[in-house]
């Protein structure tokens, strides 16, 4: 949400000044709202459009020789002499990046080490086997520097507006001078050769049935009860669908590119 708040921002801003445009007022209000509207389809592409589309159109995906995507894009199935495996994938942002010179939440030493005796638990209680994936890649300092400038724009857009009122806060302007200081020295510490690192959490689990909806049946059943198991660290946990979905099963056979992990990143986030 908080993405696609500041990406629809800008939208919104000539929204709200489009009277200034003058007799093009009402195309500079409407190219606005179709905007947005186009943030908000893009965003969702993978996790409602995709499915969509191949649910309408009864199209199935084929990843690989032998397996299919079923036209709700949830899972991978292949079928070998009548017996269906079908399998889906769980991820998680295991956690924001955090600079090397910003203090962390007290209690994360304390989550750190009980991390064993959790991840013991969860296996203990899975009843089926399980592949657990931890994928780690360095942003792209340039692409990592231009998020952070372009909220400093925000924050300098909110403080402007702030002081230009009839009756500024100064709570608030100084909450915003905070905020764009805390902006500037993580830009200061890219400048200075600091990389940041991102890490995402899959976890991929295989299903077996006579038919391919037993199969997809059993699979759903085994990522909610993975998804119940891993809230225990205190993570969102969601199933993946979509484009997604093919791509983390091509992982199995095609390692993939620093410029692919990143993409996937990006839209993870």
């Amino acid at each position: 949400m908080i993405y696609l708040g500041s990406t629809c921002l800008l939208a919104i801003v000539i929204m709200a000044s489009s009277a200034e445009f003058g007799s093009l007022w009402i195309i500079a209000f409407f190219l606005s709202i179709l905007a947005i509207m186009l943030i908000f389809i893009l965003n969702y592409a993978d996790f409602v459009v995709f499915p969509l589309f191949t649910s309408l159109l009864g199209v199935k995906i084929v990843p690989a020789k032998n397996y299919y995507m079923p036209k709700d894009s949830s899972s991978i199935v292949k079928n070998v002499g009548g017996i269906y495996y079908a399998t889906g994938y769980l991820t998680a942002n295991v956690y924001n990046y955090v600079f090397a010179a910003e203090s962390v939440d007290e209690d994360e030493a304390a989550k750190l080490s009980e991390g064993p005796d959790k991840w013991e638990r969860i296996v203990m209680n899975a009843g089926f086997p399980f592949r657990f994936s931890f994928v780690s890649v360095a942003e792209d300092v340039q692409r990592y520097r231009d998020e952070l400038e372009g909220k400093r724009g925000v924050l300098e857009f909110q403080l402007s507006k702030e002081m230009s009122s009839s009756t500024p806060s100064e709570l608030t302007i100084q909450d915003l001078q905070r905020k764009m200081n805390v902006i500037d020295a993580r830009i200061n510490r890219l400048s200075a050769g600091e990389r940041p690192v991102d890490s995402i959490m899959y976890v991929e689990s295989t299903a077996v049935g006579v038919s391919e909806k037993e199969a997809i049946d059993s699979l759903s059943n085994q990522l909610a009860h993975l998804q119940t198991l891993f809230s225990a660290f205190d993570l969102s946990i969601t199933r993946v669908v979509g484009r997604e979905l093919y791509h983390l099963f091509t992982y199995n056979y095609v390692v993939p590119t620093r410029d692919a992990l990143a993409d996937t990143f990006s839209a993870e986030r």
